[in-house]
């Protein structure tokens, strides 16, 4: 099979590459920049911008299927450059498989698309959409999502995933970030402990390439979002402080209320709108809803549909991430 990957060069895009190259596929990756790691293991790159059609024409020609991995994501930062990219980018795929008689499509989403603030303990796909945001990457996500949803035909099949939390080997979003902030002295726990889904890096790779063996036209999954996790909910500061062991840190105790947390919220995105500022706040409102709330699904429709099953486990996770941290991490850091 030849399959386009958006996003190739990233953190779970490039994990889709390698098992995809593992396995004999002819993989396609389009990102903005070249990645020397896709080459050594054969990925052909092109580069160019997702939301612009012509580039994902380009680089789909001749594909089978596209997994659709390219977002930007943030809690904070223009609106018009979330919709440009997250939307945009949706829009130019669609438009290349209908131009490029692409058959297939895994689209990979955010649980947030369904998160309104409260706790979501044991939810299913029967949730709805959320309609109230309080940061452009859900908003966004979720119109992209429901685009990807809507656009499955005769002609071409499409699902969407929705891994949360996705850590690992070569994180270079959720552990850089953790780091920072405990290293600051301002990494705080918000409320009470509550229980939320993460996702290995190869166990989120492997369920968007069991996504891709199963959709097609007609096909039980097409037309669908299916949750994907480790299936093993955990508070998030044990989550949290499991990942700063890995890492040589000391474990984080302190915690503030989650009235105190979205004041706080509420004040920085005032400020950062006052000044114009597009870096991440230390913290916002829709981060103070995530930090605390629950927020863990039943997987058992992608275990049903996509013969889903989260081969490496928490505790094997750790022991591999404290590895590679301490082989190559700690250089990144």
């Amino acid at each position: 099979m030849k399959v386009l990957v958006t996003g190739g060069g990233g953190f779970l895009g490039s994990a889709i590459c390698r098992l995809l190259r593992t396995r004999g596929d002819d993989v396609v990756s389009l990102s903005r920049s070249r990645y020397p790691a896709l080459d050594t293991i054969g990925v052909r790159q092109v580069q160019g911008d997702v939301a612009l059609l012509d580039s994902v024409l380009s680089a789909s020609r001749g594909c089978d299927a596209i997994i659709h991995t390219a977002a930007l994501a943030g809690i904070w930062g223009k609106a018009d450059d979330f919709s440009r990219t997250n939307i945009g980018g949706t829009v130019a795929v669609l438009g290349a498989c209908e131009l490029n008689g692409i058959g297939k499509l895994v689209h990979t989403s955010t649980p947030s698309v369904v998160h309104a603030g409260h706790d979501i303990e044991g939810g299913n796909e029967s949730l709805p959409y959320s309609t109230q945001f309080n940061a452009h990457y859900p908003a966004t996500k979720a119109v992209s999502e429901q685009r990807v949803l809507a656009a499955n035909s005769p002609k071409l099949g499409t699902l969407a995933l929705r891994p949360h939390l996705i850590w690992g080997p070569g994180d270079n979003h959720l552990l850089p970030r953790i780091l920072s902030r405990a290293k600051s002295g301002r990494l705080r726990f918000i409320g009470p402990p509550k229980k939320i889904d993460t996702i290995y890096i190869d166990n989120a790779a492997q369920a968007h390439v069991d996504a891709l063996d199963r959709i097609a036209p007609g096909a039980v999954c097409a037309g669908k979002a299916y949750f994907i996790s480790q299936d093993q909910p955990i508070t998030l500061d044990d989550m949290v402080n499991r990942l700063l062991r890995c890492c040589g840190q000391p474990p984080v105790t302190k915690r503030i209320s989650p009235a105190i947390a979205k004041l706080a919220g509420k004040m920085f995105e005032a400020v950062y709108r006052v000044s114009g500022r597009h870096d991440d706040p230390p913290m916002t409102v829709f981060l103070a809803e995530q930090l605390s709330t629950a927020h863990w699904f039943n997987i058992g429709a992608a275990k049903r549909d996509l013969g889903y099953l989260p081969a490496v486990s928490i505790v094997e996770g750790m022991s591999r991430l404290q590895a590679w941290w301490q082989q190559d991490g700690q250089s990144r850091a």
